[in-house]
């Protein structure tokens, strides 16, 4: 088989490096991939929301699967279109894209189907935000309804921080078109958890689960990214909880899209919070997530590419998904500056030394030119760990991340603890 893996994130270099193991596979491409990926696949200079550049290199090269990485284009239709050729393509249609695309069709979904969520509010005027903002009191949670990169999220501990964040948004266009309209969120407490599922429209079937911390610095300090680093499994997924995930939201979400008319198939992300009510959704992805990818496939015993191939076809209840007993670790390394503006084109020191069995080392944001990799983004690399236990993960994990360096790299010290 020919291989397409679309975007060029530490998630795609994770597919291509787990594609890479199939027997299945004769040739990987990724378009437009990144440094790391270009050690296992041929990279193509083809941006990944040029749908049509995609679809008519699909079809001159004979590819016979394309997966999507990144959430833009499953927005802009890449399965629509490459279906609508008779191409098989490994990711949501754009309706179905529409559960992670906006946040308002998201919760009134969630809604309409009885599906455990927070209360909240939607605002296309700022003026009304503003009057209605403490509706939740506070901390209030503000979303912008659009696609941000993970960014568009903003917990507001007062009055203050809650206008400004409104301003930036509604305003100040920070998130550009994506904060057209708002959301107004109670703020949930309990322990976050992550659950990712194969879903083939008719069948879902989860994967470990997993933790991932959002803010730069350790503690949970400091502004969103796109995540700084995640474990998995997690420990608060009981056999209890995971049975309450079962019959109360993953069942229920599928019956609900089925019941809606959105042909699902691909990848269905879980944002879950674990409350003294019960399991809450924070919010759906429509792919696999990064860095929570980093820590899953590692874990992953069965051929992936059989996998995906079966949520094409949908015999997906077909397939027995094989997990190993082990723990993951992943601690992403970032440019300085980042999330906001930084310096790429450093070099990357360290990665040739010996990192270790059972250690990978993910590529993000790099590029490689003459043998020698360079930074090329604000999360540069993963660096990831399997364990016996959660510990020695961890252990493994930070004592790689040690030995690579670039001028101003950062990290949390603090994911797994």
């Amino acid at each position: 088989m020919k291989i397409l893996i679309v975007g060029s994130g530490g998630r795609e270099h994770t597919l291509a490096w787990k594609v890479s193991q199939s027997p299945l596979i004769d040739k990987i491409y990724a378009a437009p991939g990144n440094g790391g990926m270009a050690d296992i696949a041929e990279c193509v200079d083809i941006k990944d929301t040029d749908i049509k550049g995609l679809r008519e290199f699909a079809q001159k090269e004979g590819i016979d699967l394309t997966v999507v990485g990144p959430e833009a284009p499953l927005m802009a239709g890449i399965a629509d279109e490459f279906q609508r050729y008779g191409l098989r393509v490994f990711g949501p249609s754009a309706k179905a894209a529409l559960l992670e695309g906006s946040k308002v069709f998201s919760k009134e979904f969630m809604k309409r189907n009885g599906i455990p969520t927070g209360d909240f509010k939607v605002f296309d005027s700022y003026e009304e935000a503003v009057r209605q903002v403490d509706t939740y009191g506070f901390p209030v949670v503000i979303k912008a309804d659009g696609l941000a990169a993970g960014k568009g999220v903003i917990i507001a501990g007062d009055s203050e921080e809650a206008k400004d964040a409104l301003r930036e948004m509604m305003i100040e266009r920070k998130f550009g078109s994506a904060g057209d309209r708002i959301l107004v969120e109670e703020f949930l407490t309990g322990t976050e958890m992550t659950v990712l599922c194969f879903v083939d429209g008719e069948t879902i079937v989860p994967m470990e689960s997993a933790r991932d911390y959002k803010r730069i610095f350790d503690d949970d300090k400091g502004p969103n990214t796109g995540g700084m680093g995640t474990f998995s499994p997690n420990d608060v997924y009981t056999p209890d909880i995971e049975e309450e995930f079962r019959t109360k939201v993953m069942l229920p979400v599928l019956e609900a899209v089925k019941n809606e008319g959105i042909e699902y198939r691909g990848v269905l992300y879980f944002g879950l919070m674990v409350t003294g009510d019960g399991i809450k959704v924070l919010e759906f992805n429509c792919r696999f997530g990064d860095p929570e990818t980093q820590v899953i496939l590692p874990q992953l015993e069965s051929d992936l590419v059989e996998v995906m191939n079966s949520v094409v076809d949908k015999r997906l209840s077909k397939q027995h998904i094989r997990w190993s007993d082990k723990s993951c670790v992943c601690v992403v390394l970032a440019s300085g500056g980042y999330p906001g503006s930084y310096q790429k084109g450093l070099l990357i020191e360290g990665l040739e030394q010996e990192t270790g069995e059972e250690v990978f080392v993910f590529h993000a944001g790099t590029r490689k030119e003459q043998g020698r990799y360079y930074t090329n983004g604000g999360r540069v690399m993963g660096v990831t760990a399997l364990g016996t236990d959660m510990q020695e993960a961890r252990e493994k994990a930070y004592a790689a991340a040690g030995s690579i360096h670039f001028e101003g790299m950062q990290y949390r010290r603090d994911i797994a603890k």
